[in-house]
C-alpha cells in the first residue's frame, strides 16, 4: 500500500508486478557465456534488496529508537550481525535495547526518501553474557514522523514471530509492499529472561526520485561489465571455464585438492605463459573463502579473473605488463563446502557463522601447524641455527593421520610448498582492515600485544599499499564496522595487537615458505546482498592490482655455479633481518624489501658464500641481484672421495708439487 492512497494499491502493485515479472536483466559478454541474461528479473528478486543497515550505507542519524537502555545499545547498534564488544560496559555493545521492557517501544529507519518496503529481518543481542531477544512484533509507516500507520491483517495489527535464539536471523516479508518514509519495528514480546534488544535488516527499494541529492551522493557506480551475482560451487566452475576460454592463451584452470565433502579446490592461473614457471618471474597468490560464509572475498576473485582476461583482450598496458612479467594464482574458494552451506541459507539469513568452518569443524585459516612457538623456544634457548631463519619444519605430529587437520589445510600446505609463492593475500571479511604477521602474540596468555617479523617494516608498506588504494579503509569519516577504529592506524594492524590466534596462515607462511602473506578483510558485511557487489567491486578493485603490483618490489636474481647452472635451494640473507629465503628450482630467487641499499649474502650447501651491496629504489620494478658461487675446496674433496668409494687418493710427486706451489701462490 501506498500511505494516502490506499484506493489506487491493488491496481499499483498489479501493475508493477507485471513490469517486473517481464524485465530482464542486461546481458554482457560474461553473462552471455553463461546463459543467464535472459532470466525474469524478478525470480531472482522476489522482494527488495537490503536497505544497508548491515552494509553500512544506512547512516547512524537515520536510526532512532524509543527509549535506550544506554549508549552502547542505542539504535545506530541495531544493526543486522554487528558484533559486541568484549565486556557489558562497552561503548560497542551488540544491539539496540529498550530502556523499558513494554510493548510500546519501537526501533525506526528513516529512509530519507519514499521507499516500497517489503519486508524485515531480525536477530536478538550479540554478547557473551546475556541473552536478548524478540518474539514477535508489529510494523508501522509514516510519511512524516508524525502520524503512523500499522500494517494489517484484515482488521487486526499483523503480527510477525521473530526470533527463537540471539543469533540466527528470522526474515518476514510483508504480504504487499508499503510505499512510505519511515518505518518502525515494535516488539510485541520477547525472552521471558531477557530484555527488549534487537538487530534490524529493512528490505526495501527507493523510489525513483532525481531530486534527492543525498542519495545520489551516496551512490556508486562501476563502468566494468561483469557478472556481479553470487556463484554457486557449480556456478564458480562455469564461470571460471568461461574466462578460461575467453582467454586461453593466459589462464590455465587448474585444482589443489578436494574439500572434506569431496568438492574440487579451483585455482586458476593467469600468466602469459600458463603452467610454466619462468626463470625470474614472480609467483603471486590471492586466496578467499577459508570461512566459507564470508563470501565477498570469494566474489572479488572471481570478479578480478573475468576484469583482468577483458582488460587484457582490451589492450589495457597496465593489465598486459602485470600478466606478462608475473605469474598470478586465484583460488577464489578455499572452503567450498562451508560456502555452499551459507549459500543456501541466502545472504541475509546466513548469520554470522553459519559455513565458517570446514565440513569437519574446523577453522582452516588456523588450521596450520603453529611455528612461532617453536622458534620462539628455541630463540629462548638461544639454539636457533641459521638454517631455521626461514622454512622452519612441520612437526612431525602435524603430519600424522589422526591429526585434527582439514583436507583443504593439506592441499593448502602442499600447494604452498610446491609452488615457489612471493607474496600473497587470503581475503576475509566481516571488517574493514588488512592484518599483518605475526598473529600470534610472542608472550603466553596475553590476548593482544604488538608482535612483529624480522620484516615488519616491509610488512607494513605492503598492508598500507592495500588500505591506502581502497575507498574506504583509511577514511577517517566512516562508521566503524562493529568495535575497532582501524582508520586511525591507516587500516591497517600487526594481527598479534588485534587479537591472538596460533597456527595462521599468515604465520605459516611466512615462517615455512619464502612468501609474505597477509589477511585483507575486505567489507564489513561478510555476504552482501547481489545489488552490493559492484560497489564492493569498486572498493577493492584498484587495491587488487596495487597489491599484486608489490610482488616487484625489492630485489631479485639468480644464484649459479661456476658452469652458469641454477643452484636450487641456495640460502639469500639480507643482513640485519633475521629472515632468510631460498632459490627456486631453476636458482632464481625474490627478495621483498624496502627501498634503501642492503647487504646480500649467497650461500649453498658445498659453495663458497658470495657477498653484495644491493639498492632498492623507489620506482616500481625489483632491483636486478645475481651471485656466482663456486664449490668449497671441502665439497670437492667429498666429490673426489665419493667418486673413489672413499678410498686414500694415492698423489703422484708431480701432483702433490702442484698442490704446494698453489698454495705457496708460486
Amino acid at each position: 500500500m501506498h500511505l494516502g492512497k490506499v484506493g489506487s494499491t491493488l491496481q499499483w502493485e498489479q501493475n508493477q508486478a507485471f513490469v517486473q515479472s517481464i524485465k530482464t536483466k542486461p546481458c554482457n559478454i560474461i553473462q552471455h557465456a553463461l546463459h543467464h541474461c535472459f532470466i525474469p528479473f524478478c525470480i531472482f528478486h522476489p522482494e527488495c534488496p537490503p536497505m544497508g543497515l548491515e552494509g553500512l550505507k544506512i547512516d547512524d542519524f537515520q536510526l532512532h529508537g524509543s527509549t535506550t537502555k544506554r549508549y552502547g545499545l542505542g539504535a545506530h547498534r541495531g544493526r543486522l550481525n554487528i558484533q559486541a564488544g568484549l565486556y557489558e560496559d562497552d561503548l560497542h555493545d551488540g544491539a539496540w535495547c529498550a530502556g523499558i521492557d513494554d510493548p510500546l517501544q519501537w526501533f525506526e529507519v528513516d529512509a530519507r526518501r519514499l521507499t516500497k518496503f517489503t519486508g524485515v529481518v531480525t536477530q536478538g543481542r550479540n554478547s557473551l553474557w546475556s541473552s536478548d531477544w524478540v518474539t514477535s512484533y508489529k510494523v508501522m509507516f509514516s510519511n512524516d514522523s508524525h502520524t503512523w500507520k500499522t500494517l494489517k491483517n484484515g482488521s487486526e495489527d499483523m503480527i510477525f514471530s521473530a526470533n527463537k535464539e540471539k543469533e540466527i536471523p528470522v526474515r518476514n516479508v510483508f504480504p504487499a509492499p508499503v510505499i512510505a518514509r519511515y518505518i518502525r519495528v515494535n516488539p510485541q514480546s520477547w525472552f521471558g529472561s531477557g530484555s527488549v534488544c534487537m538487530r534490524v535488516e529493512i528490505l526495501g527499494c527507493p523510489m525513483p526520485d532525481p531530486n534527492n541529492y543525498y542519495h545520489r551522493r551516496n551512490e556508486v557506480i562501476t563502468t566494468d561489465d561483469l557478472d556481479f551475482r553470487h556463484h554457486g560451487y557449480k556456478e564458480m566452475r562455469q564461470l571460471m571455464k568461461v574466462v578460461n576460454d575467453m582467454c586461453p592463451n593466459i589462464t590455465r584452470i587448474y585444482n589443489i585438492g578436494k574439500s572434506h565433502a569431496g568438492l574440487k579446490l579451483y585455482a586458476i592461473e593467469i600468466s602469459d605463459n600458463p603452467g610454466e614457471h619462468e626463470v625470474g618471474e614472480p609467483e603471486f597468490r590471492y586466496t578467499a573463502g577459508s570461512h566459507g560464509n564470508e563470501a565477498l572475498g570469494r566474489e572479488l576473485l572471481l570478479l578480478l579473473m573475468q576484469f583482468m582476461c577483458l582488460e587484457y583482450l582490451s589492450g589495457n598496458q597496465r593489465i598486459r605488463h602485470l600478466v606478462e612479467e608475473t605469474r598470478i594464482h586465484l583460488l577464489p574458494s578455499v572452503n567450498p563446502d562451508g560456502y555452499e552451506k551459507a549459500f543456501e541459507a541466502g545472504s541475509e539469513l546466513s548469520g554470522w557463522s553459519l559455513g565458517r568452518w570446514s565440513n569437519d569443524g574446523i577453522d582452516i585459516h588456523h588450521n596450520f601447524p603453529d611455528l612461532n612457538s617453536i622458534l620462539w623456544e628455541l630463540e629462548a634457548m638461544k639454539r636457533v641455527p641459521r638454517k631455521m631463519f626461514s622454512h622452519l619444519p612441520i612437526p612431525e605430529w602435524y603430519l600424522s593421520s589422526n591429526a585434527s587437520v582439514a583436507l583443504e589445510t593439506r592441499a593448502l600446505i602442499a600447494w604452498m610448498e610446491k609452488m615457489p609463492f612471493v607474496l600473497g593475500g587470503n581475503l576475509q571479511g566481516g571488517e574493514l582492515v588488512v592484518t599483518f604477521p605475526y598473529d600470534r602474540t610472542r608472550s603466553q596468555w596475553v590476548a593482544r600485544e604488538q608482535t612483529p617479523t624480522p620484516d615488519d617494516h616491509v610488512f607494513r608498506w605492503l598492508a598500507f599499499s592495500y588500505a591506502s588504494t581502497h575507498r574506504l579503509m583509511t577514511d577517517a569519516s566512516r562508521r566503524v564496522c562493529h568495535t575497532e577504529d582501524f582508520a586511525k592506524e591507516d587500516g591497517t594492524i600487526n594481527g598479534a595487537s588485534w587479537h591472538t590466534a596460533a597456527g595462521s596462515m599468515n604465520d605459516f607462511s611466512y615462517l615455512h615458505t619464502n612468501c609474505f602473506e597477509l589477511s585483507m578483510y575486505v567489507g564489513c558485511d561478510k555476504f552482501p546482498h547481489e545489488n552490493e557487489l559492484p560497489e564492493e567491486w569498486e572498493n577493492n578493485r584498484e587495491s587488487l592490482l596495487v597489491f599484486m603490483e608489490q610482488v616487484h618490489r625489492g630485489i631479485k636474481g639468480v644464484v649459479r655455479d661456476l658452469q652458469g647452472r641454477g643452484i636450487a635451494n641456495a640460502t639469500i640473507s639480507v643482513e640485519g633481518i633475521s629472515h632468510d629465503i631460498h632459490t627456486a628450482a631453476d636458482g632464481d630467487y625474490w627478495r621483498l624489501l624496502n627501498p634503501g641499499e642492503y647487504q646480500v649474502i649467497a650461500r649453498a650447501e658445498g659453495y663458497s658464500l658470495s657477498t653484495r651491496k644491493c639498492e632498492v629504489g623507489y620506482e616500481m620494478g625489483a632491483t636486478r641481484c645475481d651471485f656466482t658461487i663456486g664449490r668449497t675446496n671441502l665439497s670437492r674433496i667429498k666429490e673426489i672421495m665419493e667418486k673413489f668409494n672413499k678410498q686414500p687418493i694415492r698423489l703422484s710427486a708431480r701432483q702433490l708439487q702442484a698442490m704446494r706451489s698453489r698454495r705457496l701462490g708460486t
